[in-house]
């Protein structure tokens, strides 16, 4: 596969950004235990901006949206201006072969996704979060939906963390963990399987 082959094939696997900025909208406000219905358009749109102004991380994940839709279309130089800004507003960094499915939550920001790295929907991630690389390898991990990923934890190299899988906080995890598991420490290792 050619470099230009795989980077269409990971635009074409990218969500389309009316979808996804309203699936994370609606999974930021339930969290937040606030209303996550949106009753008409205009209320929709109303939303979205209060959430963008009380949440610096769903204000980041619109400009990663906005970004990923820029570079679809391949337009030029406005998506490393949104990536900055993402990174600007609350130090959210995703790299470019990422793909985030619609409704992921970041609580607070401080998050890093690098490499070609596949994040599933209802997964939360909390601040001070790595999701990348190991040394001299390009894949890094798959995440599942609707997993947890605790503060400060680092999941590294091309691991599989599963549905419903619970990383704790300052994990180091380098290998796969199963669906529905916890997994702790440094290096981590399962601690609870379901």
């Amino acid at each position: 596969m050619t470099p230009e082959t795989f980077r269409a094939a990971r635009r074409a696997a990218q969500p389309r950004f009316r979808k996804a900025i309203l699936a994370d909208a609606r999974i930021t406000a339930e969290r937040r235990s606030e209303r996550s219905q949106f009753t008409s358009p205009l209320d929709t749109v109303v939303q979205l901006l209060r959430l963008m102004g009380q949440s610096d991380a769903y204000l980041a994940q619109v400009c990663y949206r906005a970004k990923v839709a820029l570079q679809v279309r391949r337009i030029p130089v406005l998506p490393r201006i949104l990536h900055r800004l993402a990174m600007a507003t609350a130090q959210v960094s995703i790299g470019d072969p990422v793909i985030v499915e619609p409704g992921v939550y970041f609580p607070h920001g401080q998050v890093v996704i690098d490499g070609i790295v596949t994040v599933g929907s209802g997964t939360a991630i909390s601040p001070w979060v790595t999701i990348g690389l190991r040394a001299g390898e390009f894949t890094g991990p798959t995440i599942g939906r609707n997993v947890r990923i605790g503060t400060g934890a680092k999941v590294l190299g091309g691991v599989t963390v599963g549905a419903g899988a619970r990383i704790g906080a300052n994990a180091v995890v380098l290998g796969d963990v199963p669906a529905g598991a916890t997994a702790v420490g440094v290096p981590s290792r399962v601690i609870d399987e379901a």
